[in-house]
């Protein structure tokens, strides 16, 4: 009796079983791009991984759809794919993505490509993307690319705030403001650099008003206004200079320049008649008159 007549026989039947088993783990591992058994991420494989920036593909260098063993796609988490980074492993990717669905081939895979779907409304309706991970030396991802029209938009936070909030309604713009000068005036001042924070900030409003109005606008007066301190030749001056100024800081925000019309009247028109003895008084008495008047006029 020879040392092969010891062996154990394996039954002809039980062999057969065995061979689609093969078979499955074989495309288990086509499936998978061969990964290897996991290993540990290391800091210095990560920051390794975030330095080599490498070029990205061209869209030739994507694979065909119908090369791809799953060719359905699928329909992935936008919150997982925003979580995908440089300095990952294949274990993870897997995890957030799923096993890639192209047969990717047997040995040091450095890419996995994906087909991706993305609704486009309440119907049916869909996007259809490729998606390619790339995978560098120390088996980490290095880079991320889409291909596609709008693909790589998908996962901007603004964008997505876009398709979610609906458009601002038309502004209604006042048909007539009156800002003191005050508010809007360092003392004395005239000037775009004269402007106080407070009056910018409430020229900006109805800069933005008068751009979204729900009406077109012909045309937008701005007169300016003083007291009936000093001389009417200097206060005549004085508030044509703040209105070309408020006229400036519009136009600076988007209002078309061709609709702005602008005049200065001095002290001749009052609001409020002081007739105090204290200086300081008398100035914070006749404050109304210090003002600049804002007429925005529709068109039909």
């Amino acid at each position: 009796m020879t040392n092969d007549d010891k062996l154990p026989q394996v039954p002809a039947r039980t062999a057969l079983r065995a061979a689609p088993l093969a078979t499955l783990c074989l495309a288990a591992l086509l499936a998978a791009g061969c990964a290897a058994p996991s290993h540990t991420i290391t800091p210095e494989m990560q920051a390794r991984a975030a330095a080599e920036n490498p070029a990205p593909p061209k869209d030739e260098d994507f694979p065909a759809p119908d090369t791809a063993k799953w060719q359905q796609g699928a329909f992935p988490s936008l919150e997982a794919l925003r979580s995908m980074r440089t300095g990952m492993g294949k274990d993870q990717v897997r995890q957030l993505l799923g096993f890639p669905h192209f047969s990717e081939g047997l040995g040091g895979v450095r890419e996995w490509n994906y087909i991706f779907h993305f609704r486009t409304g309440a119907g049916p309706a869909y996007l259809t993307c490729q998606y390619m991970v790339r995978f560098n030396a120390d088996v980490l991802t290095n880079g991320m690319y889409w291909k596609g029209p709008g693909c790589a938009e998908l996962l901007r936070p603004a964008a997505v705030a876009a398709r979610q909030v609906p458009p601002a309604a038309p502004a209604a713009v006042p048909e007539r403001t009156t800002l003191g000068a005050d508010g809007l005036f360092r003392f004395d001042g005239r000037t775009l650099a004269d402007l106080l924070p407070e009056g910018r900030r409430r020229l900006d409003a109805l800069a933005d008003q008068i751009q979204r109005s729900a009406r077109p606008v012909s045309a937008v007066r701005i007169t300016g206004h003083t007291d009936r301190l000093g001389s009417a030749d200097y206060n005549r001056a004085l508030s044509l200079a703040r209105a070309e100024t408020v006229r400036d800081h519009l136009v600076r925000n988007g209002v078309p320049a061709q609709a702005l019309q602008v005049e200065g009247k001095g002290e001749t028109e009052p609001k409020v008649q002081c007739s105090q003895s204290r200086r300081a008084e008398l100035i914070e008495c006749l404050a109304p008159n210090r003002r600049v008047e804002i007429e925005v006029v529709a068109g039909s």
